[in-house]
């Protein structure tokens, strides 16, 4: 590589000099700006037997709850249901270990509404109403009943306290919930507007109650890092997603980036398949190791793999 060609991918060179560079395209996948039209849908990849299990979770209303290694595709799989069946835009609840459903289903700003109260009161204004201060989370939200069921993604549940799938259980078999502070308003108050999750404005709340009329989409990933109670497992539909071997992960190269990223990305395709381990590096990476390539970058493939497929698992 010539040393024009070296500099041009060569953005920052530690020298501490400042200068005015162009940075190049974004990869696919990390494409954001509204203006370019956002993220791009990307292709999914998926095995016909996987996808009749997806098929078999949505003929049966029932969550599916999707597991397997880092970077097998748990989550765009929710993304790719929400596309191919035009559900709207995918909601999301990602799982922490403070999670709970309360939150999920919605949050109350009792704090808010009180300062705003005295403040209308000192000034001799109207107060504002309840639902300002309410917002749907999105399971809240994909319980809305719209005559079509939203998608919902709840991402890594192992990562949530162990009693959250046993708090779902209402939910997923009742498909209602109830917002106490809406309930218990003086009975000529019977429909109050809330926010919803996705801030596309605001839906009515009848008596303070929400019941969906279709079930929503609901998809369910974890890692495998905790077994989950037997009366959530047996609500759900699992669809165990495997490690891709050497065939797939050429097809998922070649959707992603095109024939020709792959054809020159042999010897990067090969180290990273004598790297890996179960959980130690995921497809992801490939791809971007790939896309290094084939944007100049010019490290050979051991090199390369060192700096962007570190090992997802061990001391860092």
């Amino acid at each position: 590589m010539t040393p024009a060609a070296e500099a041009d991918w060569r953005l920052f060179r530690g020298d501490g000099v400042p200068r005015a560079v162009d940075l190049p395209p974004a990869p696919p996948w990390r494409r954001f700006a509204p203006a370019a039209g956002g993220r791009p849908e990307l292709p999914y990849l998926i095995e016909p037997k996987h996808a009749d299990v997806v098929n078999a979770a949505l003929h049966l209303r029932r969550p599916l709850l999707v597991t397997g290694p880092a970077g097998t595709g748990k989550s765009s799989l929710a993304r790719a249901v929400a596309h191919e069946l035009n559900l709207g835009t995918l909601l999301r609840w990602p799982i922490n270990s403070h999670s709970t459903v309360r939150e999920a289903l919605y949050q109350y700003d009792a704090i808010g509404r009180l300062r705003e109260t005295t403040l209308s009161r000192d000034r001799g204004e109207r107060q504002p109403d309840i639902g300002t201060f309410i917002r749907l989370g999105p399971l809240g939200t994909a319980l809305i009943p719209n005559g079509t069921p939203r998608a919902l993604l709840i991402d890594e549940m192992d990562k949530g306290d162990v009693d959250l799938p046993n708090d779902l259980l209402t939910v997923f078999e009742d498909g209602l919930f109830e917002i106490p502070e809406l309930t218990r308003l003086p009975e000529d108050v019977t429909d109050v507007e809330v926010q919803t999750a996705d801030h596309r404005g605001t839906v009515r709340v009848h008596k303070g109650r929400i019941q969906c009329d279709e079930f929503p989409v609901v998809v369910i990933t974890s890692n495998g890092e905790r077994d989950f109670p037997p009366a959530f497992l047996r609500r759900c539909i699992r669809l165990d997603l495997p490690v891709p071997d050497e065939e797939r992960l050429r097809a998922i190269v070649a959707a992603h980036l095109g024939e020709e990223a792959l054809r020159e990305a042999d010897d990067l395709l090969q180290a990273f398949l004598r790297r890996r381990a179960p959980g130690e590096l995921a497809t992801d990476q490939l791809l971007n190791a790939v896309f290094l390539r084939a944007g100049g970058v010019d490290l050979d493939a051991e090199g390369l793999l060192d700096a962007v497929l570190h090992q997802l698992t061990g001391a860092l």
